[in-house]
């Protein structure tokens, strides 16, 4: 099987891969012909893909995600390489492939994952909080199993969420013991909940994310997330308007910092602006190692990265 990354242009290549996304287009030519704009992926990366020849059929066949074995050629488009796909079929039984071999995944087990959040949930002193935190876990049930943590910004992938939330806590670790005035309780409880809501606010398979929940249109992870706050504190016989129940929303409202980005307010606590920070230093050296690592064999220059403002980031030498 040839590998995503190791693709080549002008490399003929039949094999087995995992159909990520897949939309109904049309041509620029008069008159307009439909063809099927697809994104093929695999355990090494991903590239765009063009069907030009779909039929009526083709297009009620292909959807995302499946597996799929494809006939075709990679070429080079806008200085990118994409793949022009002169045969597909779906993948059947009888091919011997999983799925889930397809699938990037966080470099960690998914179990080892949870299990870390958890144990880090135990680590909080104050019983209210470490109550709250259980009981949003128990809310979203088995799905920081497989989760990705966006779309396509960054960890989107099988257990990108619960990898995220991991690596946030291993440097809120170090920065608690740099910066000891910090809340250890209400940075470890805001970094377990402040993406938690996104179970709800997308729809995954995979770590593929499809689309929004009907919710996570109209509402959005950060309100939906502080909501569940709220209703952890009725359930357990809390304050709702208590000092750490409003600290504890409030590290969740903030945490994505501006108005523009989706934050209610601005962090005004110390512990609120340190998850900020440690969030968007995971968020970004997530996308920039995402970009760097899934770069084809030959390139030395990354694609635009949307998460970096849409910068390129150049592989050095000793990092291939």
């Amino acid at each position: 099987m040839t590998l995503i990354q190791s693709f080549t242009e002008g490399q003929e290549v039949t094999g087995f891969y995992l159909l990520k996304t897949a939309m109904v287009k049309q041509t620029n030519s008069t008159p307009p012909k439909d063809y099927l704009d697809l994104v093929l992926a695999d355990a090494s990366g991903e590239i765009p893909a063009k069907f030009w020849d779909a039929s009526a059929a083709d297009k009620e066949t292909f959807f995302a995600p499946m597996l799929v074995k494809v006939r075709g050629v990679v070429q080079l488009y806008r200085e990118r390489l994409q793949f022009k796909v002169n045969k597909i079929r779906p993948a059947t039984d009888e091919d011997g492939h999983n799925i889930t071999d397809f699938v990037r995944s966080a470099p960690v087990p998914p179990n080892d994952l949870v299990y870390t959040i958890k144990t880090a949930a135990y680590t909080i002193q104050d019983t209210e909080i470490q109550m709250i935190i259980d009981h949003c876990l128990n809310k979203i049930g088995d799905k920081l199993m497989h989760y990705p943590a966006a779309k396509g910004m960054h960890h989107a992938f099988y257990a990108g969420l619960a990898y995220h939330i991991v690596r946030m806590l291993e440097l809120a670790e170090f920065i608690c013991k740099q910066r000891p005035f910090l809340n250890r309780d209400l940075l470890v409880a805001g970094i377990i909940l402040h993406d938690i809501a996104k179970t709800e606010e997308l729809t995954a398979e995979l770590g593929i994310v499809s689309e929004y929940s009907f919710t996570g249109k109209l509402l959005g992870h950060i309100p939906l997330a502080a909501s569940w706050v709220t209703e952890a504190a009725m359930t357990i016989g809390a304050d709702v308007n208590s000092e750490k129940i409003v600290l504890l929303q409030h590290m969740i409202l903030s945490h994505h910092n501006l108005p523009e980005w989706g934050s209610s307010v601005l962090p005004q606590i110390p512990e609120a602006l340190a998850l900020h920070l440690i969030d968007q230093m995971d968020a970004k050296l997530q996308a920039a190692e995402d970009a760097i690592s899934m770069m084809p064999s030959t390139d030395d220059w990354s694609a635009p990265v949307r998460a970096l403002e849409n910068k390129s980031f150049y592989r050095a030498k000793g990092n291939e």
